[in-house]
């Protein structure tokens, strides 16, 4: 996957100055099978009993309510919602377990709201609950990590999954000296669906002779908490004094490793790179520690899922693969097209370095 312009992140860095909180990214594929369903977008069609009513109200369900990868997220999802005239209300528990997502989903659910939309902490755990809600006329898009296809009428992807994979392998081979030594992974929950997804397609990266200088020697989980991820840091650099670079897909695991590996002088040997935020990383691009990462617009992320939910909810869109729908301010107005089980994706990472890292803020 090519990387998108700066031209693109230089026009809406103005609005992403609110954005100044923002984290993490992850959720869940736990040990049961998906629900072998068609997609949700084909298997309801009841009309949102809410939808009728008044105006739109959408429930905003990230993983948790502390991080602050969605409350970077929500900013954008409450620009939509103020530019369509509808409500979001944001809901949800401190933890990213997928145990407590649970009531709120059925609470939601109770409340008749138009739309939810949801990061799954677990993608078939929050299944049943989800198809409650769609049962029950409620339109449910999906963003950030997917819930089991068939519990969603839309997911909005961030990206598209292969090409992080290939981004996160790449960077790690840039940073390693000669593209050879030791690299470790410390991601977010060991369930996560998108976490999972990029690190399977590193892996599978990583196995071309471009990188057979690499040992990849562990993948550790931090579970989206800074303290943990510190700790996961630090036992990296103990376990494995040969380390050359830990990659990790996760804006709180990127901004931990990089403050460990800083912290205990480490720079100059081992390099940190994966998912994180131009405003927490710009120290580390520029004392060495994390010369290159990446991410995408967040904001954007959650305007375009309160776009979607608004389009299902006034029938404009069903989910149906094919179906296309233009968003002005996003994807340089050329219209975005369904694809498979649902999904929409947002468009391409963005690689930071020192060319360019000072000139974002969000």
């Amino acid at each position: 996957m090519k990387l998108q312009s700066a031209g693109r992140w230089l026009a809406i860095a103005s609005t992403a100055v609110i954005v100044l909180s923002a984290c993490g990214s992850t959720a869940a594929s736990p040990s049961a099978a998906p629900a072998s369903v068609a997609p949700a977008s084909t298997a309801t069609s009841a009309a949102p009993a809410s939808a009728a009513a008044g105006p739109m109200i959408v429930g905003y369900l990230p993983k948790d309510i502390v991080n602050q990868y969605f409350a970077a997220a929500k900013t954008g999802a409450d620009k939509a919602a103020q530019e369509l005239g509808g409500t979001l209300k944001q809901v949800g528990p401190n933890e990213a377990k997928a145990d407590l997502q649970i009531p709120f989903i059925t609470d939601l659910t109770t409340q008749k709201v138009s739309a939810i939309i949801i990061s799954a902490d677990g993608k078939d755990e929050v299944a049943p609950a989800l198809k409650a809600a769609m049962a029950a006329g409620i339109k449910v898009v999906g963003f950030d990590s997917s819930p089991a296809v068939g519990a969603y009428n839309v997911f909005v992807n961030q990206v598209d999954f292969s090409g992080v994979g290939v981004n996160l392998a790449d960077w790690a081979c840039e940073l390693a000296p000669n593209c050879t030594g030791d690299i470790a992974i410390l991601s977010a929950a060991a369930t996560a669906t998108n976490q999972n997804a990029w690190i399977d397609l590193m892996k599978s990266t990583l196995t071309q002779d471009k990188y057979k200088g690499l040992k990849l020697v562990a993948t550790v989980y931090g579970d989206d908490d800074a303290t943990k991820s510190t700790t996961q840091a630090q036992a990296l650099l103990t376990q494995y004094p040969n380390l050359k670079v830990i990659v990790a897909p996760t804006t709180v695991g990127i901004l931990a490793a990089a403050q460990v590996v800083s912290q205990a002088g480490k720079s100059a040997s081992v390099k940190v790179t994966g998912l994180g935020f131009p405003n927490d990383m710009k120290p580390f691009v520029k004392d060495g520690t994390s010369p290159v990462f990446g991410l995408w617009s967040v904001p954007d992320l959650g305007y375009l899922s309160y776009v979607v939910a608004d389009k299902l909810v006034k029938g404009e869109i069903t989910g149906k693969e094919g179906e296309t729908f233009t968003v002005p301010s996003l994807n340089g107005g050329k219209p975005y097209t369904i694809g498979k089980d649902g999904v929409v994706i947002l468009g391409p990472a963005f690689r930071f370095d020192k060319t360019n890292v000072d000139q974002f803020n969000f």
